[in-house]
């Protein structure tokens, strides 16, 4: 089979400075995609700011032979989302993929985190991904093709001490990428999640040892596969690192139905919790009205 290329492709990647968005922004490149390397080069926290991060990959990418553009917007801003966009615009035209990687850490056990440890982080993470895509969104849109890759963690799909904040960012990117999958269907908009395990400015403290094992690159293979016009994939959520590539999917079971016009009680539930429980069938649905198709059948007496 031939190679995936990005050819004629233009792709922004937050957080593009280092870790997991340079390794992203460097494949992407080489792979013939004109990139535009957004990071405002802040610390681990969110503070600071410093244009050498973005630059510096810039640098390696032109070096290389290959097309970039810096920019140094924050992410947690309507007006940064809108300069990020802009730039691709600016520099080549359009925007075709989209890779939203920009993050911060502000970790606190939940009965000790201040509110502004709560509002920084959904600010980079949740709010940041929907500044930065809505604008492409509308470029896409009107264009007929587009690829987004959301950020996850298995730290917001499972959960992880000390992280509420960051959890909780991170469950609703896929909340959001859902809702962009089925929204973006129709203009050939793909969207998908990535939570990766690798080691990076924020995760190398928290990962000791074993991150000398999880290297950016891979995760990468995955990230750029789902950028590419060959991924048929979109509403899906994947996971990589240290070699490993897997799926993570909500499904929902059967259940016990009580039967239509039914009022069951508490203890009707607390009976028949065995079968609300039971996971040995399950569906994996494509969307909010898919659950209440499934309702709808039972209650109408279909199965």
């Amino acid at each position: 089979m031939s190679d995936i290329t990005f050819d004629g492709r233009v792709a922004i990647v937050t957080g593009a400075g280092g870790g997991l968005g340079r390794a992203y922004a460097l494949e992407l490149a080489r792979r013939g995609a004109r990139v535009v390397v957004n990071d405002l080069g802040s610390t681990v926290d969110g503070t600071g700011a410093s244009t050498k991060a973005a630059d510096v990959v810039v640098d390696e990418i032109r070096e290389a032979g290959g097309e970039a553009v810096a920019n140094y917007d924050s992410v947690s801003a309507p007006e940064g989302g809108a300069g990020i966009v802009q730039t691709a615009l600016d520099a080549f035209g359009t925007v075709d993929i989209v890779v939203n990687n920009a993050g911060i850490l502000r970790d606190r056990s939940f009965a000790n985190m201040t509110w502004e440890e709560v509002h920084a982080v959904l600010d980079v993470h949740l709010r940041g991904a929907f500044y930065v895509s809505q604008p492409a969104y509308r470029v896409m849109k009107e264009k007929g093709y587009g690829r987004f890759v959301f950020t996850a963690s298995n730290a917001g799909i499972l959960g992880n001490f000390g992280q509420t904040n960051y959890g909780a960012a991170k469950m609703g990117l896929v909340g959001l990428s859902n809702v962009l999958a089925i929204e973006g269907a129709k203009y050939g908009i793909k969207s998908n999640v990535i939570a990766p395990v690798a080691r990076t400015r924020m995760t190398e403290d928290l990962l000791g040892p074993f991150a000398e094992m999880l290297d950016p690159e891979q995760v990468m293979p995955m990230v750029v596969y789902l950028c590419s016009e060959e991924n048929p994939y979109t509403h899906e959520i994947f996971s990589a690192g240290g070699g490993r590539f897997a799926r993570f999917f909500v499904g929902v079971n059967r259940g016990w139905f009580a039967g239509p016009k039914s009022r069951p009680s508490v203890e009707d539930v607390r009976d028949h919790l065995d079968e609300i429980r039971d996971i040995s069938e399950y569906q994996v649905l494509g969307s909010a009205t898919e659950e209440l198709q499934m309702l709808g059948a039972l209650l109408a007496g279909d199965s």
